[in-house]
């Protein structure tokens, strides 16, 4: 049996590709496998960023409901500052009353010790006098 030069070519070239098939099949066993690994990644990665988005969608809800209450109280802070403000300015106001009843008494003291009195019967004096007019006002309704 003779095998001519095209039939030779022929087995050459099914005998190549025959090797190249068994080459090429561990390679392409290994690729499949690793596509079925990423595939159980991306799954395992999107099942994390799922509940990820469910955690940050309570959160949110839960700072909205944060920020609710926090505004009410800010509203209720603020409008018990506003109520507070006449208190502080009538302290403010007794304060410098204070103060200017204290530099009074000072100045009827110097006036009264450039005549002689002592400044202890002045300083009597000045606590009565302050407790007549506090006196007198209560009785009026002033106080």
């Amino acid at each position: 049996m003779t095998i001519s030069f095209g039939a030779l070519a022929g087995l050459i070239a099914a005998i190549a590709f025959l090797i190249l098939v068994l080459f090429t099949l561990p390679l392409l066993v290994k690729a499949a496998k690793t596509m079925k690994k990423v595939d159980s990644t991306l799954d395992s990665v999107n099942q994390t960023i799922d509940d990820l988005n469910a955690q940050a969608n309570v959160l949110m809800k839960q700072t909205e409901d944060l920020m609710d209450k926090s505004n009410v109280l800010l509203s209720d802070v603020n409008k018990k500052m506003d109520e507070l403000d006449p208190v502080v300015k009538a302290a403010a106001d007794l304060g410098e009353s204070v103060s200017d009843i204290n530099d009074s008494s000072k100045k009827m003291i110097r006036k009264f010790s450039n005549f002689g009195i002592g400044s202890a019967s002045i300083g009597i004096f000045s606590s009565l006098a302050s407790r007549m007019f506090a006196r007198r006002r209560r009785r009026r309704g002033q106080d």
